[in-house]
């Protein structure tokens, strides 16, 4: 069930990605914008980021100098930059600083109620590259009570196994035609409907393996060891000879949060005393995973 203190924290979790993502936009149209004034060709791909990021930190930079003891910015305000050089600008820059007070507003918002969840306080804090906002995604996102088992947990973040019926081999679950299942819902008039669709989360897939599997291994610790075990062998085993660095390294990264999410149905369920069953690899093959 979910009480007040996780509604209060969804609404800050929603509301910070949304901000964040508003406030990249906001931030790429402004640098955008700026390099046109300043007659530079359009960023190349594969420095975009950085160069937009660099310009954007010196208007920011300068914004700051040009309203050092101003109150409020008015029609009136004479700006005197070397980038901004009139008050639209100023204005501009201004609402992309709002963005980020707002974002740091919710940033406090999430940690202040994650210190109320005793999964967090408990086990979450201490894992080295799972912080307050991916913490916040998971306990927002995932309803423990509703994943009475591992398997079920994994299949909810879309990281299930589907057997290929061309090859009969098993595959990561995607958006591909045979990955969809078969759902029923009520339209507007009342009438039932059968129609196909994903049967993941597909924010709650993003984040696990798109953003905290690259923050384990970059941060180190028990989930990087699990990492680099896991890839190791794959090096080492003739069956995957042929596989590419990536394939490898998106193939370790998945079994790595498969791994973060079983120890985590675990906790959290012993926490909220559902019951609880070791892994099929520990309770079946007497495979242990040590810490």
């Amino acid at each position: 069930m979910k009480n007040e203190n996780e509604s209060v924290l969804n609404i800050s979790v929603r509301s910070l990605y949304e901000l964040q993502h508003l406030r990249i936009a906001t931030g790429n149209r402004i640098c955008a914008a700026f390099r046109v004034k300043l007659g530079l060709a359009p960023s190349q791909a594969e420095k975009e980021d950085k160069e937009a990021e660099k310009l954007l930190n010196q208007l920011r930079s300068e914004y700051a100098l040009i309203t050092d003891g101003i109150k409020r910015v008015t029609k009136n305000t004479k700006p005197s930059g070397e980038l901004i050089t009139t008050v639209a600008e100023m204005q501009l820059i201004e609402s992309y600083e709002r963005l980020v007070e707002s974002e740091n507003v919710h940033e406090k918002i999430i940690a202040w109620e994650l210190d109320k969840e005793p999964l967090w306080t408990q086990w979450m804090v201490d894992i080295r590259g799972l912080g307050p906002k991916m913490s916040g995604i998971v306990l927002t996102e995932i309803d423990i009570t509703k994943c009475d088992s591992i398997s079920a947990l994994w299949k909810y973040c879309g990281l299930d196994v589907v057997i290929d019926p061309e090859t009969g081999e098993g595959e990561g679950r995607s958006r591909k035609k045979h990955h969809l299942v078969e759902k029923t819902y009520v339209d507007k008039d009342g009438n039932e409907t059968v129609t196909k669709g994903i049967s993941f989360n597909p924010t709650l897939k993003t984040k696990m393996v798109g953003v905290l599997g690259g923050s384990f291994i970059k941060q180190g610790g028990y989930y990087r060891e699990v990492y680099d075990g896991y890839k190791n062998r794959l090096n080492n085993h003739p069956k995957h000879a042929e596989k590419t660095a990536g394939h490898k390294h998106a193939m370790a990264n998945r079994y790595m949060i498969k791994i973060f999410l079983q120890d985590l149905w675990l906790k959290w369920r012993e926490l909220e005393g559902l019951p609880i069953r070791a892994p099929y690899a520990e309770e079946k093959l007497g495979i242990v995973h040590s810490k």
